[in-house]
C-alpha cells in the first residue's frame, strides 16, 4: 500500500511538472491573456469539451498512470484537467496575470484557456519525464499495436498541441498576410515533405518502418496526416476568432501557416508516443 501511494504521488507530481513545462511558453504569451479575456465563451467551452476525449485517447497510449479500461482513462483525463487548471491558476496568479479585483469571468477564461495545453502536458509527462518507470506491459502493447485509426488520432493530438502553441500569436496572421500564393504552396509542400521524412527517413528515435509501396504510405499516412493538420489548424483558428473577418484565400493561407507546426506535431506524436 505504501509503495502504491508513493507511485501515485510521484505520478501526480510528474503531471504537475509536465503541465508547467509544456504550457509555460503560452503562460508567458500576452495574446493568450487577452484571448482568455474576450474569447467567445461558447467557443471556449466547446474547445474545453473537445480536448477531453483527446485526453482520454492520450491516456490510453500514455497516461499519468497505467490504465486497464475506459473508466481508468476517463479518471486519468479528469486528473490531467485538474492538474492543468490548478497549475495554470497558480502560475498566472504568481505572475500577476490574474488578480482578485478582476471579474470572475475574466479569471476563469484565462485559466481555462491555459488549462488545455497544461492538461496535455500533464498526461504526457510520464512519457517525457518518467525516467525508468514509464510503462507497464499493457501500455507498451497498446502502443506497438496501434491501429490505423489510432495512428491518425495520435497525429491529430500532436497537430492540435503544436497548432495551439502558435495560433494565438499575431505573427501567424502577419505571416499569412505577407505570403503570396506561391509562398503558401511552397510551405505546404515543405510541410508534407518534413512530415514524411521525419517519420520514415532520417532515423529519429521511434521512426516508423515503412510497410508497403511508397505511394501507398504517402497517401495513407503522410497526405492524410497533413489533411488532419490542416483541419485542426482551421478549427483552432476558428476558436480564436481568426477566421471571422477573413476571406477564403486569407483563411487558406493561415491554415497553411498553422499547418506547418501542425504537421511537425503530427510527425513527432507518432515518434514519441
Amino acid at each position: 500500500m505504501e509503495q502504491a501511494n508513493r507511485t501515485d504521488f510521484m505520478g501526480l507530481a510528474r503531471a504537475f511538472g509536465g503541465a508547467i513545462v509544456f504550457a509555460f511558453p503560452l503562460l508567458m504569451t500576452m495574446e493568450m491573456w487577452w484571448l482568455g479575456f474576450y474569447l467567445d465563451r461558447l467557443r471556449l467551452a466547446l474547445f474545453l469539451t473537445v480536448n477531453f476525449p483527446v485526453l482520454i485517447g492520450l491516456s490510453y497510449y500514455s497516461g499519468i498512470k497505467d490504465t486497464f479500461d475506459w473508466r481508468d482513462d476517463v479518471v486519468d483525463a479528469l486528473t490531467a484537467y485538474m492538474v492543468g487548471f490548478v497549475s495554470s491558476a497558480v502560475m498566472l496568479a504568481m505572475m500577476g496575470i490574474v488578480m482578485p479585483d478582476q471579474h470572475w469571468q475574466e479569471i476563469l477564461g484565462k485559466i481555462s484557456l491555459q488549462a488545455v495545453p497544461a492538461s496535455i502536458g500533464a498526461i504526457l509527462a510520464r512519457q517525457q519525464l518518467g525516467g525508468d518507470e514509464r510503462y507497464g506491459d499493457e501500455t507498451e502493447h497498446r502502443k506497438e499495436d496501434a491501429s490505423y485509426r489510432g495512428e491518425l488520432f495520435l497525429m491529430m493530438a500532436g497537430a492540435l498541441f503544436m497548432a495551439f502553441n502558435v495560433a494565438p500569436t499575431e505573427e501567424m496572421v502577419l505571416i499569412a498576410y505577407k505570403m503570396t500564393e506561391w509562398h503558401a504552396l511552397a510551405l505546404a509542400f515543405t510541410s508534407i515533405l518534413l512530415l514524411h521524412v521525419f517519420v520514415y527517413t532520417v532515423g529519429f528515435g521511434g521512426q516508423e518502418r515503412r510497410e508497403g509501396a511508397f505511394l501507398h504510405v504517402l497517401l495513407r499516412f503522410t497526405i492524410t496526416g497533413y489533411a488532419i493538420a490542416l483541419l485542426v489548424s482551421l478549427y483552432v483558428l476558428w476558436t480564436f476568432g481568426r477566421t471571422d473577418a477573413a476571406g477564403i484565400f486569407e483563411t487558406a493561407k493561415m491554415m497553411v501557416v498553422i499547418g506547418f507546426p501542425g504537421a511537425l506535431g503530427a510527425a513527432l506524436a507518432r515518434l514519441i508516443l
